[in-house]
């Protein structure tokens, strides 16, 4: 049985809370968000408008292949410049303009989150080191300098 089958036999959110065993304040809080504007619960636009917030809801990523400065990031990375070089650069380039800086992390995450095939290759290749994944730090060690 289904929330918006259980809605058309006009129950009240309690009951529909038993059948479903879900806490009546959760059945209460998904037909006041994804009912439609005459207040009718329908299972699909209702999964829909879930779908949309939840792509809404999460921030877009700062470097990707649409961004502006990927092309700029790739041609660094082909000329042998660490993803630190590259960072510091673009700050160096557009001081004043935060939204352009990008920090050497999320370089290096832009190029491993790249699915399996050949650019993935082609990008790791370009850094120094050209390991297929990252290594993590050793477990304890702090490797800091001591004050900073």
């Amino acid at each position: 049985m289904t929330l918006a089958s259980i809605c058309q036999a006009r129950s009240g959110v309690r009951a529909m809370a038993r059948v479903l065993e879900r806490s009546p304040s959760t059945i209460s809080r998904e037909i006041a968000r994804n009912a439609s504007a005459e207040g009718v619960y329908a299972s699909v636009p209702a999964q829909a408008l879930s779908q949309t917030r939840r792509v809404l809801a999460r921030a877009a990523p700062k470097l990707h292949t649409n961004h502006v400065h990927w092309g700029t990031v790739l041609t660094l990375l082909e000329w042998k410049w660490s993803p630190q070089q590259i960072a510091d650069t673009l700050k160096r380039v557009r001081p004043e303009d935060r939204t352009m800086h990008v920090s050497h992390e999320t370089i290096y995450a832009a190029i491993y989150a790249h699915p399996r095939g050949e650019l993935r290759r082609l990008l790791i290749a370009c850094l120094r080191h050209g390991r297929s994944t990252r290594l993590p730090r050793k477990r304890g060690v702090d490797r800091r300098m001591p004050g900073h």
